[in-house]
């Protein structure tokens, strides 16, 4: 399948990630990681059931970048398999763990250099009624942390 470029490739690229993650999520092996992740947690610790699975998908989950010029997006099974992914199969790993268990999710693809460059992409959940919290998976950043230049911004939700 050929992805288009710019904007509309990114559009493209977060609803192919978007139909992953609603079918990873039903996944036995994606459900009982969460649950052995979150094992640990008293009941209905929702921050910290977001807490321990982000940090299993920044901590545990190897950064590997895409083939030269080729844009790849695993399933969440294959991810969690392979224990590596670039910033999008790390994101949706997170989203499909996030959902398994009951967690809203979606993806905030950025970009630093200007307006529709587009070059990475962070996990989204929401706490409370409103709050969209960023995750970022590949840098060793607080939880919520957001780059201080976003000049290329686009959301999808789960």
């Amino acid at each position: 399948m050929e992805i288009p470029n710019g904007a509309a490739g990114v559009r493209e690229t977060l609803r192919i990630m978007s139909a992953l993650v609603k079918a990873g999520k039903k996944s036995p092996a994606i459900r009982e990681k969460a649950k052995a992740l979150t094992q640990h947690l008293r009941q209905k610790d929702r921050l910290g059931e977001i807490k321990a699975l982000w940090s299993f998908v920044r901590n545990e989950i190897r950064y590997v970048g895409d083939i030269r010029n080729v844009e790849t997006v695993h399933t969440p099974e294959q991810i969690l398999r392979q224990t590596s992914g670039d910033c999008d199969d790390k994101a949706l790993l997170l989203c499909a763990l996030l959902e398994s268990i009951g967690h809203p999710s979606g993806f905030w693809a950025i970009g630093t250099k200007g307006p529709g460059q587009f070059s990475h992409v962070l996990a989204v959940t929401r706490i409370g009624p409103r709050k969209w919290l960023p995750l970022e998976t590949t840098e060793p950043t607080p939880w919520g942390w957001v780059p201080p230049v976003v000049r290329a911004s686009m959301y999808h939700f789960n």
